[in-house]
């Protein structure tokens, strides 16, 4: 079957999760890549959203964290801070899952303005509990588009921490958790280096070229000795996420989901 890089971009973050993960889940492609999970290889995955409602199993793609969906789905759904203290604060979240309109090649992230903070020439919607998120679940991944102006050599604000100058500065602040393991893009796939934690390509998708992913970093990106490529979609998994996206489509339009 033919597929959109979009859609690549989707499936290869959902294959990073597992059965046994409890995740953080951001709105957007994070949302997408984690229900996708939920209905292929991870039934059982624990998906947490910032509003408080745990374990929810949404028949559609919610459209922010106070969507209905999430609440009428959810095993329950508790205060946001029990949520925070209990949940993410007491070490019980495994991933977060994060999307962001930049970031740099140390993986910290920047959803809250483009330009200087004073005089922003874009103000963002900003973090919310994603610096939280970053700093305190077991590990993060990324999801989102690559290109020059959301790969950027240093954000113009660091909304979510990833690993600041790179080395140790992370554990310098005292961040014992992993921090950002994983980068998913709609070209390839991208992990820390051990000891700089700089970005590297570790997985090209396919028919994607290095120097296409080269033209749309805004630093001079690096590849891992060894980059494998990306299995492509399955027509199974393809097949699920169109429907999870033409079932979103209809409730948001108003009609009666069969």
């Amino acid at each position: 079957m033919e597929y959109s890089t979009e859609e690549m971009m989707a499936i290869a973050a959902s294959r990073a999760l597992k059965n046994e993960d409890v995740c953080f889940v951001g709105i957007g492609a994070p949302s997408e890549a984690c229900n996708l999970a939920r209905l292929t290889h991870a039934p059982d995955i624990t998906l947490i959203y910032e509003s408080g409602t745990i374990a929810t199993r949404p028949a559609v793609l919610p459209l922010s964290i106070g969507d209905p969906e999430l609440s009428e789905t959810a095993l329950t759904t508790v205060s946001v801070p029990e949520m925070f203290q209990y949940w993410l604060q007491g070490g019980r979240i495994s991933i977060g899952f994060l999307g962001g309109a930049q970031i740099d090649r140390f993986g910290n992230i920047n959803s809250s303005v483009i330009g200087s903070y004073e005089r922003p020439k874009v103000r963002l919607p900003g973090g919310g509990g994603a610096p939280e998120i970053a700093s305190q679940c077991g590990q993060t991944y990324v999801v989102m588009r690559q290109s020059r102006r959301t790969f950027v050599e240093q954000v113009d604000f660091i909304t979510s921490f990833g690993y600041g100058q790179g080395g140790d500065h992370r554990e310098r602040l005292g961040i014992t958790t992993l921090g950002p393991t994983l980068v998913v893009t709609d070209l390839c796939l991208l992990r820390p280096e051990p000891g700089t934690h700089e970005l590297v390509v570790t997985s090209l998708h396919q028919d994607v070229t290095r120097e296409e992913v080269i033209q749309n970093t805004g630093w001079p990106i690096r590849f891992a000795q060894t980059v494998e490529y990306t299995p492509p979609p399955t027509d199974t998994e393809l097949e699920i996420l169109r429907d999870l996206h033409a079932r979103t489509k209809q409730a948001h339009a108003g009609k009666v989901l069969p």
